[in-house]
């Protein structure tokens, strides 16, 4: 996502994060194959501090907008599904499934990705 948003600081935590875990290793190798580089990413816990720098705070379950406004009352506003503008909005979290199960969910964290750039990014002028 950072690479469609240059002009956006985009940052990953967790709510229920194993802090200082590396990747799941399905995880990397989904990735890997579409060529997108996690090989080195931690888990980390999102933290008040966290929500309050953010101006927008995307999560991947309906559930998550109630736990990140748990972690500061104040985010909730800013707080909104990643899957938002597609039709299956909650992202299942892939962790000890197959294979396949973490394509799909890579594929559509892709798809949500694209439509926050362009929405982001405004228009692309003509």
């Amino acid at each position: 996502m950072q690479k469609k948003l240059p002009g956006h600081r985009v940052s990953s935590a967790g709510i229920n994060a194993l802090a200082g875990k590396d990747a799941d290793f399905q995880a990397i190798k989904t990735a890997l194959k579409h060529g997108v580089v996690v090989a080195g990413h931690t888990a980390r816990q999102l933290t008040p501090e966290m929500c309050n720098a953010a101006d927008l705070i995307l999560v991947m379950e309906p559930a998550h907008i109630d736990m990140v406004a748990d972690i500061l009352p104040s985010a909730r506003g800013k707080t909104i599904l990643l899957a938002q503008w597609l039709p299956k909005k909650n992202i299942p979290d892939p962790f000890k499934q197959s294979s396949e199960m973490f394509e799909a969910v890579f594929q559509q964290i892709q798809s949500a990705a694209e439509i926050w750039a362009e929405k982001l990014n405004g228009p692309t002028p003509a």
